[in-house]
This record gives C-alpha cells, sequence and structure tokens, in this order.
C-alpha cells in the first residue's frame, strides 16, 4: 500500500470503525466501477467479528499500518526468532502503526501475550495500538503507557514467550489482514482499509457520512417533531 498522508491519518482518527465500514463501501462504488466485494450479501469483509474488547477505552481511537506477528505463550518446543528482529523491523517501519498479535500456542489464551514492558517498547517505536489474539497482563500499567489495547480476555501469568513469525498475512477474528494495510481501532472493535484501496478517498467519503448523519440526528430536536416529518426527511435523501 502507498504511504498515505498525515493529514488522512489525522482525519481518519475523527471518524469511528463504523462509519469508516461504511466509507469503504461507498468509496468502492463511487471510485472503483461496481467492484465485486468480497463477503457475504455483497458486503466487504472488512471487520474483525465479536470477541475481541477494547481493554481502554479511555485511551480513544488506534489508526495506523498493520505490523502482524505470531507467538506463543508456553508451548517450549516453539522454534522462536529473537525479538529483537521484530522490533528492528517496528524501528525501520514508517508510521503510525497498529501491532497486530496473535498467540498460536496450542493454549491459545491460556497465558498473557502482551504486558506493560512490551506496549511500552512498541509505544515508543511508534505503534499507535496493538490488537491482541490472545490475553493480555498488566492493564495498570498498559494505561499507564497511554497505549489503546484490544484484546480477547486477560491472565495474570504465562510460561515461555517466544516470537514464531512477523511481517505475514495473519488472521484474527475471522479477518485477514495484510502487512501495510490501514487499520483502525475503537469501542466497536477492528476494521481495515484494504490494500488497494484509496485511505483519501475513504475519509472523502466519511467525512460526508457524518455529515449527513449528523444532519439526520439535527430533526429530532425540531419541536412537534412527527413521524410523517422523519419519512418525509427520509425520501428527500
Amino acid at each position: 500500500m502507498s504511504q498515505v498522508s498525515p493529514e488522512v491519518f489525522e482525519g481518519l482518527r475523527q471518524l469511528d470503525t463504523a462509519t469508516i465500514f461504511n466509507a469503504v463501501i461507498e468509496a468502492r462504488g463511487a471510485s472503483q466501477g461496481g467492484r465485486e466485494l468480497e463477503g457475504e450479501g455483497g458486503m466487504p469483509f472488512n471487520y474483525m467479528g465479536p470477541g475481541m474488547q477494547c481493554m481502554l477505552p479511555q485511551h480513544g481511537m488506534a489508526v495506523g499500518y498493520a505490523v502482524t506477528c505470531e507467538l506463543t505463550t508456553h508451548d517450549p518446543d516453539m522454534p522462536a526468532l529473537d525479538w529483537h528482529e521484530y522490533y528492528d523491523f517496528l524501528d525501520e517501519s514508517p508510521g503510525p502503526m497498529v501491532s497486530i498479535m496473535k498467540d498460536v500456542d496450542t493454549r491459545a489464551g491460556r497465558g498473557a501475550a502482551l504486558g506493560d514492558g512490551m506496549a511500552a517498547t512498541h509505544r515508543h517505536l511508534g505503534v499507535s495500538g496493538i490488537v491482541v489474539d490472545g490475553s493480555i497482563r498488566d492493564l495498570a500499567g498498559i494505561e499507564r503507557v497511554g497505549l489503546p489495547v484490544w484484546g480477547t480476555g486477560t491472565s495474570p501469568g504465562h510460561g515461555v514467550l517466544s516470537l514464531v513469525r512477523h511481517n505475514h498475512p495473519i488472521t484474527v477474528n475471522e479477518l485477514l489482514i495484510f502487512p501495510g494495510e490501514i487499520v483502525a481501532a475503537d469501542r466497536d472493535g477492528v476494521v481495515k482499509i484494504p490494500a488497494g484501496d484509496d485511505a483519501a478517498k475513504v475519509l472523502e467519503k466519511g467525512q460526508e457520512i457524518q455529515e449527513r448523519e449528523a444532519r439526520y440526528h439535527a430533526i429530532f430536536s425540531r419541536p412537534g417533531l412527527t413521524w410523517q416529518d422523519i419519512k418525509d426527511y427520509r425520501a428527500e435523501q
């Protein structure tokens, strides 16, 4: 995926994941000639399923290029890479980034895959948020670090923590993510802007959606509003 300007990233941070999901649909329809969409019912399959929890909603949204890794939290016989190889990759990659981590242990989720020390290192290297397909610990410490995180649960401990691979496509909660795709996460969950889609066009459509929805919600403050008034407004749009 081509590099995205800081202004586009800042604009995307002013949206939410539901709006970004809708904007991907509208941007595709407007700019890609009705290209066939993957997923059920012709809708784009660009979002994670339920089960991915926003652990620190007070830290807001995370938006950035996806960086991926797989790890184990107990398996002692799993071939392991040097963690510095992964952190070196983060240090050399353009930001902002969202780290997508997947616990591939034989007992995935039994031990924590992320703690506050790892969170601090990620943040220092330009990661704006971490999505963990697995468990998290040290939430109070991660809160102090100031990094938004998502996970499937919490656990206070782990065994051997081994890095299996990184910078490969990864499937988390039914969503396939390729390194370099733009990922956004908030209290609703996680979405991506698929590789090949124009992030600036998605932002433009997202802002149009925001304005359209703001106008709709504004009518409910009208004195004496009736259901017929609402139907008439909707018919005009």
